[in-house]
């Protein structure tokens, strides 16, 4: 709860000192795009009137049984295994000491240097929240007290950006270079350092760790005098570059500390060019990169929590809507190969291998625990309990603890789970957190009331009241929940509010001590007042069924759904294959780049999807599992004699899957295998030939690609990713085996006039004038052959440079061939 003195100073400081500054912050704004109307405000402060309590502190909150209580204990088990000196070296060196040990390979030497380290933070706060274990306390201590030897050497910076000082005497200068990935030509350093700001804060917040407190206002008097001559401009052009979610980490120091300035430095770090469209009403958000843009919201929401801007609550529950009802899909992730897609055209998520990536779900949980507690909607209640069971747990193995980076939703595909010391990667920062947070919602609370809110097995200690709740059920093996409420005296008065799930048909039947109770449904809720006695239980029944949830661009795909239970199908591709499912420490090894499920391979729906629900069949009534026992066909079994089976989507490891099935009549089938195996063997053959390839544009593949460049930029037309520049960009392509003959180029026929040269190893590949030829359609590929010293290079700096006063590029796609010949 914000202390009240300073949110009246909040207000006051924001209508007297922002505003004249900050022309884009609030709904008083000049600009007409973020005016909110009388009415919209109405609407704004009406959600507000059903309140479902607050958070209880997550030490309270004991997960004791089933499928989250293990991820819990098998996350905490990931957790001691990582090395706390390997985490800390980047922090170590660059405050000028020697560190222990080595640092960790991966992402964690090549230019994103420290970022895990201030997840760890968090997540061992997380987890000694959740489950009292004193080795996590151990380790958290050890951690922030080396942290502190490192932060004392810099006189207040902590970071393990490769060679910082230099960068951030730069922009503390206002040289700012930025670019979607990179700032003064490092790797996302505001995204990094963010990592450390929130690993403090949770330290101080869920651990309660004063020293963390002591750190993190270090660090915010750095950051202070780091901007303090930055203009607004200036501040919006750091923020071209991926971020993460600094604005709302300077929100809650604005809290902690109550410092006035920290507010106005959460507003700062907000980026206008993605908040005004949302004021709006606008959803730009084809083409960007997903995960940037979320944690943008969740700060934009909580600085509007804190000077109640009724225009950027606005914006967050417009992106919400936009987000997770229009560009998620049934397990609760988005976007692919990490960028959202046309809302409109769904075809790159179940025909591509790179899905939803887990760090997008992480903050999108987030975001809707946010608005929930807010608002009291159901529907935010909805997506984090579906994103909960279907992403986040589906995203750990539950032997070895290993994370998921993308969760493919192409039918008969893969995943790949992190090793603990090879695997490096955002999805492993976020992951180490999520199965920590199983409780944070489970139960929530005022003064008299109690809110129940997801049903999984655990206890609750609420000492205002002297009050405990024990929760036991095995949802969703078996539908029956019991809790037991225990109290310190007898006769203890409140209100104990269950939620009624929009996926259960009917009324809750629910009784106490045996007997039923007349429970009143009020916003969602079923209430049940009495005076509560030591013992007391209650009990009902959940009623989940089997749905089907088609595709959101209204493709013939469906996935189906138990409940809120995802339901997938092991798949077997071909006889006798041998998958590696543990990435090894290669900078890509978390994209499962094995061969794709042939067509011919996949089960099929037959008919009507509700015909196909009706033929499903439950083996065992103590199990969550069917059997499809008709309205299935599979062109080609490897198995002739195999059971096409679905069980829940966070059960399903170490396989290959379907959870979007192909749909369609009978009649079609034939035709659909035929041209399903035409276009497979089209792409089979173009990756056959591939010997490297760049989306110019896209973080992995130019990051991958050591991508380099001056007054360059990059967009996305028509679904297309593309990169151009003024002056140059560059990157560096593989021919190890020497296998490479053509670069094929792929450009777009509306830029005309542009002129540039191509160069591999500055040896002159092409001089370009734009368009080349006659293009017949939007987007056009050209096929350059290398010369000999080029086909003899085992690695070729391939660089676009634009003619004086013209533009190289735009450039759609990168792809070095094998010579046809």
């Amino acid at each position: 709860m914000m202390n009240p003195v300073f949110k009246k100073w909040c207000l006051a400081f924001c209508a007297s000192a922002l505003l004249p500054t900050l022309s884009a912050c609030t709904a008083d704004s000049a600009n007409p795009q973020a005016q909110v109307t009388a009415e919209q405000a109405s609407s704004a402060a009406a959600h507000h009137t059903m309140p479902v309590g607050k958070l209880f502190d997550l030490s309270q909150v004991r997960i004791t049984d089933g499928p989250f209580a293990h991820a819990m204990h098998t996350n905490v088990s990931y957790l001691l295994a990582m090395e706390p000196d390997r985490l800390l070296a980047p922090y170590l060196r660059e405050a000028g000491l020697t560190p222990k040990e080595d640092s960790y390979g991966n992402w964690e030497n090549s230019g994103l240097d420290g970022h895990i380290g201030g997840h760890y933070l968090s997540a061992l706060s997380l987890a000694y929240a959740s489950t009292g274990d004193e080795a996590l306390l151990q380790r958290l201590q050890y951690m922030l007290n080396e942290l502190h030897r490192a932060q004392q050497a810099t006189g207040g910076y902590l970071g393990g950006i490769p060679n910082s000082q230099a960068m951030w005497a730069q922009i503390k200068a206002g040289e700012i270079k930025a670019d979607l990935f990179s700032l003064n030509d490092r790797w996302v350093p505001l995204y990094n350092i963010d990592k450390i700001f929130h690993g403090l804060r949770d330290a101080y917040e869920i651990a309660h760790q004063p020293l963390a407190k002591a750190m993190l206002s270090s660090l915010g008097e750095w950051i202070l005098d780091t901007t303090a001559n930055l203009t607004d401009e200036q501040f919006q052009q750091m923020l071209y570059s991926e971020h993460g979610g600094l604005n709302e980490v300077f929100a809650d120091m604005a809290a902690i500390f109550n410092d006035p300035r920290y507010l106005k430095l959460g507003q700062q770090f907000t980026h206008q060019k993605i908040i005004q469209p949302l004021i709006a009403g606008q959803d730009q958000l084809t083409g960007l990169h997903a995960n940037t843009q979320i944690p943008k919201i969740i700060g934009a929401l909580r600085v509007a929590e804190l000077n109640d801007d009724a225009a950027w609550e606005k914006a967050a529950t417009f992106f919400w809507d936009t987000v997770s009802q229009h560009r998620s899909v049934s397990m609760g992730g988005n976007s692919v190969r990490e960028h959202f897609h046309d809302d409109n055209d769904f075809t790159p998520m179940v025909e591509d291998i790179e899905g939803p990536e887990t760090c997008n779900t992480y903050n999108m949980m987030k975001l809707s625990k946010m608005l929930f507690l807010r608002t009291g909607d159901a529907r935010y209640l909805d997506f984090y309990e579906r994103a909960t069971y279907n992403h986040i747990l589906s995203s750990q193995h539950p032997q070895h603890g290993g994370l998921v980076y993308f969760t493919s939703m192409r039918p008969g595909h893969y995943r790949m789970y992190s090793s603990v010391h090879d695997s490096m990667w955002c999805c492993v920062g976020s992951g180490i957190e999520n199965h920590s947070k199983y409780g944070e919602l489970a139960f929530t609370h005022s003064n008299d009331e109690l809110w129940v809110n997801l049903f999984m097995p655990a206890s609750l200690h609420w000492p205002e009241t002297g009050v405990t709740v024990t929760q036991r059920t095995a949802f969703p093996d078996n539908n029956a929940v019991i809790l037991t409420v225990n109290t310190e005296r007898d006769d203890t008065p409140f209100t104990l509010n269950l939620r009624q799930p929009g996926w259960s048909e009917g009324e809750l039947a629910i009784s106490v001590n045996g007997q039923p109770v007349s429970a009143v449904l009020t916003n969602g809720y079923w209430q049940v007042t009495r005076d509560w006695n030591m013992g007391d239980t209650v009990t009902f029944k959940l009623n989940p069924t089997l749905t089907t949830e088609q595709l959101p661009d209204g493709q013939d795909y469906y996935s189906v759904m138990y409940g809120p239970v995802v339901m997938a199908t092991p798949v077997t591709a071909f006889e006798n294959e041998t998958l590696n499912f543990v990435a090894d420490d290669s900078r890509m090894g978390h994209i499962a780049a094995g061969p794709v499920c042939p067509p011919e391979a996949l089960p099929i729906m037959l008919g009507e999807p509700d015909a196909f629900l009706q033929q499903l069949q439950r083996p065992d009534p103590t199990s969550l599992s069917f059997v499809a026992s008709g309205n299935v066909a599979i062109a080609n079994p490897v198995d002739q004699n195999a059971v096409t089976r679905l069980i829940p989507f966070f059960r399903l490891h170490d396989a290959r899957y379907q959870v979007y099935w192909p749909q369609m009549p009978e009649t079609a089938f034939d035709d659909y295998v035929k041209s399903a195996n035409a276009k497979a063997a089209e792409l089979a053959a173009l990756k056959a030939m591939t010997v490297d390839a760049i989306t110019p544009g896209e973080q992995q593949p130019e990051v991958e690609h050591d991508f380099r460049g001056e007054q360059t930029r990059a967009g996305v037309n028509n679904g297309m990713h593309w990169r151009d520049a003024t002056g140059f960009f560059e990157y560096r392509l593989s021919n190890k085996a020497l296998e490479a003959g053509v670069l094929r180029i792929t450009y777009f026929k509306g830029d005309v006039g542009r002129q540039f040269s191509i160069s591999l190893n500055n040896e002159l590949l092409a001089d370009v004038s734009l368009p080349v030829g006659e293009p017949e359609t939007d987007f056009y590929t050209v096929d350059y052959p290398l010369s000999p010293a080029m086909r003899k290079a085992n690695v070729l700096t391939l660089r676009f440079s634009a003619a004086s006063g013209s533009v190289a590029g735009g450039i759609y796609g990168i792809r070095l061939l094998k010579d046809p010949n």
